[in-house]
C-alpha cells in the first residue's frame, strides 16, 4: 500500500469557510427543536436533494421494518483517514468533489488527515483521543481498513476502542469491504464513483451493523486482525504480483489473473477447519491462545506445534491452486466471491482450489465470479465450506499469502472468526433475512494533515 507525503488542504474558494451544521431537529420552517420519530436518522437537509430523497426512504423503511435504532448520533462528528496514493492516486479530489459536498448537506462534520505512509493509520488511531469522534472513516483501499482495525486492537482500552464506528469509503484498487456493504445495503453492484456515492450515502444516513472480526496467530508468533480476507497461492500471488499496475486500478487485477494464467502453478500444503455447526470439544488444558495478548481469547484453537482438535477436519489433499477465506460477500467491487455472505453471523466462507484444474476452467472460475455464479459451474475441484475456523501449513515458501490485501510472509497460519467483532456504517443487513450457508456440491460431495469542516 502506497502512502505519500501530504500537502497543505485549503477549504474550497476564496473567502469560503466550513459550515456549521444545523440542528437535525428544525424541518426547513421550523423555530423551535421538534421530537424525531424513534429509529429515524437524524439528519437535516435541503428538502429537494437528492441526499434528502434518499434519507426519507431510508427513514420510512426502517420504522416501518421496526429496526432497533443502530444509528450514528446527531450532530455527528468523524474523523476521515485518507490515503492520497490510494488506487489511481485520485482519493483526495473524489472527497472534495464527491463526498465533502454530500457529509455538508447531511449535517456530519468531519476532519481530514492524510497518510503519509506505511502504517501511519495504525500509528494515528493507536494514539488518538477516540472520545472526540463518533465515528472513523477510511477513504483508501482495504489496506486501509486493515491497519486502522490492527491499531485500535493494540491500544490498552482495545475492548472499547474497537467498538468506535468504522465507515469504508472506497478510493482504492480492489474496494472489497465497500462492495460488500453496498451490496448488504441492497443496491446493484457498482464500481468507482458510483460505488463511492452509494457508500457516502450509507454514512448520512447513520446507520450500523455489527460485522464478524478474523483473529489470526502465525508461526513466528505474531497475531492480527482481519476484516475481509485471507489468501494463499494464485488468490494472493494476482494481489501482490499486480501492485505494479496500480496505477490502472481495479483493472489491475484482471491483468495480473491473465499474467498468472500463462504460469499456472500448484502450492504444497496442508489446510484444516472447523466447520460452522460442528459440535464443540474440550481443548486440553492450557491456556487458550490470545490470553495474553490484545483482543478476544480464541477458544477454538491450539498452538500451531500441536495437532488441531478432533472435531476438526484435515483435508486430505495436500496440493492446492488457491485457498481463500473470505468473510464478506466480495473479494473486490466486481468479485461477488461469497453470495452467501452477510458479514455477520460468525462464520469464515472458506473456499479452496486443488491441483488439476484447467486453465480454461479457472478463467470460467474468475469471469463467472464478477455475477456470483461461478459455484454454478459445478468445478469439481472448487471446495466451499462455512467454517468458524481454519489452519493452513505450507509446505514450504513458494506461495504469498495476504490479509486484506496486505502480504505476509509465507508460514503456518490460523484463524478464528468472532462475531459481532465490530461496528460498521451499513445499510443494515438486519433488515433482511440470511439464510443459513451450507456447503455447496463443488466439494468432495460432488466436486499528518488536518482539515475540519
Amino acid at each position: 500500500m502506497e502512502h505519500a507525503s501530504p500537502h497543505p488542504l485549503t477549504w474550497g474558494g476564496a473567502g469560503e469557510s466550513p459550515r456549521q451544521p444545523r440542528d437535525p431537529g428544525l424541518g426547513e420552517g421550523d423555530k423551535e427543536p421538534r421530537a424525531e420519530a424513534a429509529g429515524e436518522a437524524c439528519v437535516s437537509v435541503a428538502a429537494r436533494s437528492p441526499v434528502a430523497a434518499s434519507l426519507r426512504v431510508f427513514r420510512t423503511k426502517v420504522t416501518d421494518a421496526r429496526h432497533p435504532s443502530r444509528f450514528l448520533p446527531s450532530p455527528c462528528r468523524v474523523l476521515v483517514l485518507l490515503n492520497p496514493r490510494g488506487g489511481t492516486g485520485k482519493a483526495l479530489q473524489l472527497f472534495r468533489n464527491r463526498v465533502q459536498p454530500m457529509l455538508q448537506e447531511a449535517g456530519v462534520s468531519f476532519t481530514l488527515r492524510l497518510t503519509e505512509r506505511r502504517n501511519h493509520a495504525r500509528e494515528l488511531v493507536r494514539e488518538e483521543d477516540l472520545s472526540s469522534w463518533d465515528a472513523l472513516v477510511v477513504m483508501s483501499g482495504d489496506g486501509l481498513m486493515h491497519e486502522v482495525v490492527n491499531g485500535l486492537m493494540e491500544r490498552p482500552d482495545w475492548e472499547t476502542a474497537i467498538q468506535k464506528p468504522l465507515c469504508s469509503l472506497p478510493a482504492g484498487s480492489g474496494n472489497a469491504l465497500a462492495a460488500s456493504v453496498n451490496h448488504y445495503a441492497g443496491n446493484e453492484q457498482v464500481t468507482n464513483e458510483d460505488l463511492l456515492t452509494n457508500c457516502t450515502l450509507l454514512l448520512c444516513r447513520r446507520g450500523l451493523s455489527p460485522m464478524n472480526l478474523l483473529s489470526l496467530h502465525t508461526a513466528s508468533g505474531s497475531r492480527l486482525f482481519s476484516v475481509l480476507s485471507l489468501g494463499w497461492g494464485f488468490v494472493a500471488d494476482v494481489d501482490v504480483e499486480s501492485e505494479k499496475y496500480r496505477c490502472l486500478g481495479k483493472i489491475r487485477f484482471t491483468l495480473g489473473t491473465f499474467l498468472r494464467l500463462a504460469a499456472l502453478r500448484t502450492y504444497q500444503g496442508t489446510l484444516s477447519y472447523l466447520p460452522a455447526g460442528a459440535p464443540s470439544s474440550k481443548i486440553s488444558a492450557g491456556s487458550p491462545l490470545g490470553h495474553d495478548q490484545p483482543g478476544p481469547v480464541d477458544s477454538l484453537l491450539v498452538p500451531l506445534e500441536q495437532p488441531v482438535p478432533e472435531n476438526w477436519t484435515v483435508v486430505p489433499e495436500h496440493e492446492f491452486v488457491l485457498v481463500l477465506a473470505l468473510l464478506h460477500s466480495h473479494l473486490g467491487s466486481e468479485m461477488y466471491a461469497a453470495p452467501m455472505a452477510q458479514g455477520t453471523g460468525g462464520i469464515i466462507h472458506l473456499f479452496y482450489l486443488r491441483a488439476g484444474v484447467p486453465r480454461s476452467m479457472l478463467l470460467r472460475l474468475f469471469m463467472a465470479m464478477e455475477k456470483g455464479t461461478h459455484m454454478d459451474l459445478d468445478c469439481p475441484n472448487l471446495v466451499y465450506v462455512p467454517a468458524v475456523a481454519f489452519r493452513l501449513e505450507p509446505h514450504d515458501t513458494r506461495g504469498m499469502l495476504t490479509v486484506d490485501g496486505e502480504q505476509l510472509a509465507s508460514e503456518a497460519v490460523q484463524g478464528q472468526v468472532h462475531p459481532e467483532g465490530f461496528q460498521l456504517v451499513s445499510g443494515c443487513p438486519e433488515l433482511k433475512p440470511s439464510p443459513e450457508p451450507s456447503p455447496l456440491s463443488c466439494s468432495e460431495n460432488s466436486a499528518s494533515s488536518e482539515f475540519t469542516s
